[in-house]
């Protein structure tokens, strides 16, 4: 079996890491002898049940898993230590457990892994997540002048000529990442795996249909602020109540109550039409299976190019079609192709009034709820990205030799 060594910066004990990590070690661990080092915040560490939870399942699956603290101040000397801490772990392992193969998740995970290869000539795969400098600009966090900018384009530039196979979330990311003047002439292997969904979790399970005189439910999953853009899911909100006075909104967040409620205040939305409130990553697709229509839109700039939102796969998958803007071609390409989805091309009035009717006449289309669910079984399926990252492991394990 492959020994493979997967660094994540994201703790397992959050959604994100359970979701777009734990789900696809747990399958590959099947195939692969799987080291997982993490980084796990102190907040999460403190709830045993659940740390104990997750240490019998990584057992029971083969994974030995190897639980860091998670430092965030000072901010540069935190990360700095994390690295530091990371990479003799990892030296550790590679040498103790004769792995031949570190899987990076994102920019952080990626130095240890660069500089064992460098080291240890062990094989790097460098699973980028997008273009995360990139994305500290477009956030207003650095400046394109900035020195940890500077600093993280010169690591970005290391990790992409030196790694044995390159992961994108989308195909934008890799035309992006091949027209890099550094790269136009290199021979690098190049694979796109969205933000893939577990199917047996994320499902459609009945056979709905909505009628034309029932209420319709518009559901919104997540963050409202960084990349998001939530002033116009309200105002297509208001929208839909204009022309469908049954219309109500339901959101899913954690930690942003008051700022939503400030932005329902301030966009004339009576809250009396809308349902706020938290909810456990595991009860997350129960709830959107209770969604009608899922909406989201994120900031059309220049890092999103390689990103692709786990809400969407889920939505999907739950039989949901969705209503976003075009911020990266792959969405777009994906909800008009396949007729699961409506685009919000323009952010100005009669396009909000446009896409309303649009999502409202897309929802009660026969058939709809399987169309979605069966499009993300063949774009987002759990099991299709597993069986990527295992022909990347099985080549790269082969080269090894």
């Amino acid at each position: 079996m492959n020994g493979i060594l997967y660094i994540s910066y994201d703790g397992m004990l959050e959604p994100l890491g359970q979701s777009q990590v734990l789900e696809y070690l747990l399958r590959l661990a099947k195939t692969n002898r799987i080291f997982l080092v993490s980084f796990e915040k102190s907040g999460d560490w403190k709830d045993r049940q659940g740390r104990v939870a997750l240490k019998r399942k990584t057992v029971d699956a083969g994974i030995r898993w190897y639980a860091l603290r998670y430092h965030k101040r000072p901010a540069v000397l935190s990360t700095a230590y994390d690295i530091l801490a990371g990479f003799f772990l990892s030296f550790f392992i590679c040498i103790s457990k004769g792995v031949k193969i570190i899987h990076a998740r994102s920019y952080v995970p990626a130095i240890p892994a660069y500089l064992l290869k460098k080291i240890l000539g062990i094989k790097f795969i460098f699973d980028m997540r997008g273009f995360w400098a990139d994305e500290r600009v477009d956030a207003g966090i650095w400046s394109k002048k900035s020195r940890l900018y500077l600093i993280a384009k010169w690591f970005e530039r290391k990790f992409l000529i030196s790694a044995d196979a390159i992961i994108s979330l989308t195909e934008a990311g890799v035309k992006i990442l091949k027209n890099f003047d550094y790269l136009k002439d290199a021979r690098k292997d190049f694979f796109v795996i969205p933000t893939c969904v577990n199917m047996e979790k994320f499902k459609f399970t009945g056979n709905t249909q909505l009628s034309l005189d029932s209420g319709f439910t518009l559901g919104y999953c997540g963050s409202v602020r960084s990349w998001y853009i939530f002033d116009p899911v309200l105002r297509i909100f208001n929208a839909l109540r204009r022309i469908h006075p049954e219309t109500r909104l339901t959101i899913l967040n954690h930690g942003e109550h008051r700022y939503i409620n400030s932005r329902l205040e301030a966009m004339g939305v009576d809250p009396v039409n809308v349902e706020l409130r938290s909810a456990a990553f595991a009860d997350i697709p129960f709830e959107m299976r209770k969604m009608d229509a899922g909406i989201f839109f994120i900031k059309k700039v220049f890092s999103k190019q390689g990103s692709m939102p786990t809400k969407l796969a889920e939505f999907l998958a739950c039989g949901v079609p969705c209503l976003c803007n075009d911020y990266v071609p792959d969405i777009k390409q994906l909800l008009v192709n396949k007729g699961i989805g409506v685009i919000l091309e323009d952010f100005n009035e009669i396009d909000y009034v446009n896409t309303a009717k649009s999502i409202w006449e897309l929802a009660h289309q026969p058939g709809i709820k399987q169309k979605c669910s069966l499009a993300a079984k063949e774009c987002f399926s759990l099991d299709k990205g597993v069986l990527i990252y295992n022909s990347v492991y099985s080549r790269l394990s082969t080269s090894a030799k």
